[in-house]
């Protein structure tokens, strides 16, 4: 059996994953698993990742889960160019920094401001209060400001003059609440010119193509997801914006 991946679009750590393959040209199954339609709880998939939860990788008999640990499988076991996750010493240790720094700071705020412009409201019926907004919003301007200051400064990617995996990790992160209808990069000349460059280095037609889904996020309706996940999104989206 060949590489399988298990993929929601809608998730920014799978477009991450399926972008990296794609322009790879790492041939792989796509196993597409429709979180709103809660085929990331079945026992079927439960077999692929006990953690319920997507991205996953199936090769052949060995299973891994978290998106950093299969893109750095991929990296190592199909030899992608350097550049992804450079062999030099510091370029590699500035790829790790900043994949060590964004899970609590540019996804955990990008989530949060996604998931209160567009989630919250499908679920409850209700916006959220508009001060609640105002809030997030500037928690995650905090975490832009610090990954132009500390880790983008003027150089063309993050790691210098190439692209390499924590580009494509920050890029997919700061497309969700772009695709919600904060458009962080238009005020931010730097940072619209580094998301050219990722785009270019991938390929525009792959990097849309990813993008399509979440693209289309505002037509998703309460109906589409399945109850069971209804009742449970619901309980922890009020606990955590209460």
């Amino acid at each position: 059996m060949g590489l399988e991946l298990y993929l929601d679009l809608l998730s920014q750590p799978c477009r991450a994953l399926y972008i990296f393959a794609r322009s790879n040209n790492i041939p792989f199954e796509l196993k597409r698993v429709q979180l709103a339609k809660g085929q990331h709880k079945t026992e079927e998939f439960r077999k692929v990742n006990v953690l319920m939860k997507v991205p996953a990788l199936k090769d052949g008999s060995f299973t891994l889960a978290e998106s950093i640990a299969i893109l750095l499988y991929l990296v190592q076991k199909f030899k992608t160019p350097d550049h992804w996750y450079p062999s030099d010493l510091e370029k590699r240790a500035r790829v790790d920094e900043y994949l060590c720094w964004q899970h609590t700071n540019i996804r955990m705020k990008g989530s949060k401001w996604f998931l209160s412009k567009m989630i919250l409201p499908l679920i409850t019926g209700q916006p959220l209060p508009p001060e609640k907004l105002e809030f997030a919003t500037e928690d995650l301007n905090v975490a832009l400001k610090q990954f132009e200051e500390k880790f983008l400064q003027d150089k063309p990617f993050i790691a210098g003059s190439e692209i390499s995996l924590a580009d494509l990790v920050a890029v997919v992160e700061l497309m969700q609440p772009v695709c919600a209808g904060y458009d962080l990069f238009e005020e931010r000349p730097k940072l619209k010119e580094w998301r050219r460059r990722v785009e270019e280095a991938v390929g525009k037609q792959l990097f849309q193509e990813a993008h399509e889904d979440i693209m289309n996020v505002k037509n998703l309706t309460a109906d589409q997801f399945a109850p069971e996940l209804m009742d449970s999104l619901k309980q922890h989206l009020m606990k955590q914006f209460s």
